[in-house]
């Protein structure tokens, strides 16, 4: 102990040496936690098929309340938003991974070429790196909202020529059995949030009054309880993603 004391610079050096090499082993692995689990489900469940939907979410929130669309698919509300689209070069890289079209929802004119597909378990690693370079994908969120929000008049195109938004983060959920796929499924939701200009921002404000029903306004609070509130005798389904934007 008393060497310690009285070699305080030598072990202020050592102790500086440790740190430098520990702290950005600490920081990789924290930024490479997905990677790590991605790496982990590849092989864990390498036998077995997994099914892989990645899609985009936008959160457009004013005075406290979120704008939701009501889903053309399914009965609930939901944020703006869908499925990546994948370009020629991305599907060719799917297919020489052994990638099948997902059959949950029917293919047509809408769906084709969603990114939302079934792999071998042992391709997920190699499936999460490719899809996280950002090539041979949509990299932006900006068709979904044209088409849920422009090019059905619920707010102006003229008023929304470009948009801004930032890029919020990324869930990726952890595996799990889902009975509806009938298999293991992992959903992937990269979130943007709307930064609209003042003219923007008063284009939806005045939708907040609307009565349209293929949309509607959600507390964060109706949203995490999916549109169950105590005392209230009607429901308004929310989808369970929906919780990803708050």
């Amino acid at each position: 102990m008393g060497f310690f004391f009285q070699n305080s610079t030598i072990g202020d050096i050592s102790t500086g040496g440790f740190l430098a090499l520990i702290i950005p082993a600490i920081i990789a692995i924290n930024g490479g936690k997905i990677d790590i689990r991605m790496r982990w489900y590849s092989i864990r469940y390498r036998n077995q098929m997994v099914r892989i939907s990645a899609a985009y979410l936008f959160r457009i929130k004013i005075d406290g309340q979120y704008l939701l669309i009501m889903s053309s698919r399914f009965p609930h509300y939901q944020p703006v938003g869908g499925v990546f689209k994948v370009s020629p070069k991305g599907q060719s890289f799917l297919a020489n991974l052994g990638a099948q079209d997902d059959d949950l929802i029917p293919i047509d004119q809408k769906s084709k070429a969603d990114l939302r597909i079934r792999i071998r378990g042992a391709s997920v690693s190699r499936f999460y790196d490719w899809f996280d370079s950002r090539s041979g994908r949509e990299d932006s969120p900006w068709r979904e909202f044209h088409e849920e929000l422009l090019s059905n008049s619920i707010l102006p195109s003229s008023t929304f020529p470009y948009i801004f938004h930032e890029y919020q983060g990324r869930s990726v959920a952890k595996i799990r059995y889902s009975p509806y796929a009938s298999s293991q499924e992992i959903m992937i939701f990269d979130i943007y949030e709307l930064l609209p200009t003042p003219e923007q921002e008063e284009a939806i404000r005045s939708i907040i009054t609307s009565d349209r029903n293929e949309f509607s306004w959600f507390t964060s609070d109706e949203i995490k309880r999916r549109g169950v509130l105590p005392g209230m005798p009607n429901v308004t389904p929310i989808a369970e993603h929906t919780q990803e934007i708050l």
